[in-house]
């Protein structure tokens, strides 16, 4: 899919949260033209103190092209109702994460386009050249990532408008993969929060296990795990090296001891539901 050329007009929605601050960093090197609303007088604090002027969220969207909420998940739903209506007719709107649009939580109107984009963040088997490279474990700074976004629009201008905005808040970009709402949802939280995030909440447990318990002096285990991290993941996902067979008596024993055999089952879609409700909280909302 190729990239719009046509200089937009866009509106950063929640521009002095975490990720308002990240994409409104990047569009502001652009030369499109670009309106930040926040509400929160800390956000506008941190808007004003880059020298970017804060616009009341009605007079942002009334003429944007594109309209990137970049507010909180559970905020999505009451957020997207205000903005919604007032949007010119053929606008985009880019959310930052599919959980809310999976769950049918934003707010529609059948003559915009609704986007999400979320990004990959640097990949562990990255190449990097620089110090700033090396410190960009996030992305959207210096470091290349991957981005996944989906579209509800069969208008290829659009999806264009949307992937020029995609690759500029998220840059540098290496590549935007276009899937389903669904997929997307499917990907983030399932395969990345729910396991990979969770992998890497354990592996921080074990380290303290090590270090708290067993009286492993921290940098020796700290040394063993990173290094060890790096050639797991490197001999399981891209085929480097083959385990040895201690190594995989080992993986089995901790199959067997940690992992339930069941496990797969979040890969269903109504296990996405459940921790979807969890996430925003659609109990309260519901009530």
């Amino acid at each position: 899919m190729s990239t719009s050329t046509e200089t937009l007009t866009i509106a950063v929605i929640g521009a002095g949260g975490k990720m308002g601050m990240r994409v409104s960093n990047n569009l502001q090197k652009t030369d499109h033209t670009v309106y930040y609303s926040e509400n929160s007088p800390a956000g506008v604090e941190r808007i004003t103190a880059t020298g970017r002027v804060v616009t009341a969220t009605e007079t942002a969207v009334a003429d944007a092209d594109v309209v990137v909420l970049a507010v909180p998940d559970l905020a999505l739903a009451s957020v997207s109702g205000a903005v919604v209506p007032l949007l010119k007719t053929g606008a985009v709107l880019l959310t930052l994460d599919p959980a809310a649009a999976y769950a049918g939580l934003l707010a529609t109107r059948e003559d915009i386009v609704f986007a999400v984009a979320h990004p990959c963040h640097p990949s562990v088997f990255l190449e990097r050249h620089t110090p700033e490279e090396y410190a960009d474990t996030f992305g959207g700074i210096a470091a290349p990532q991957d981005v996944i976004a989906a579209i509800e629009t069969d208008d290829d201008s659009k999806q264009a408008i949307a992937e020029t905005v995609i690759r500029v808040i998220y840059a540098p970009v290496i590549d935007v993969h276009w899937v389903t709402v669904k997929q997307l949802a499917q990907l983030e939280p399932t395969l990345v929060e729910t396991i990979a995030c969770m992998i890497g909440a354990l592996l921080k447990e074990s380290l303290d296990e090590a270090v708290n318990t067993m009286g492993v002096p921290e940098p020796a285990a700290r040394a063993i795990l990173l290094g060890h991290t790096q050639v797991a993941l490197a001999n399981s996902l891209k085929g480097d090296n083959p385990f040895s067979d201690a190594c995989l008596i080992a993986m089995d024993y901790g199959r067997e001891s940690i992992v339930k055999d069941d496990w797969k089952k979040i890969f269903r879609d109504d296990e996405l539901d459940k921790v979807l409700s969890r996430m925003l909280h659609l109990d309260a909302i519901k009530r």
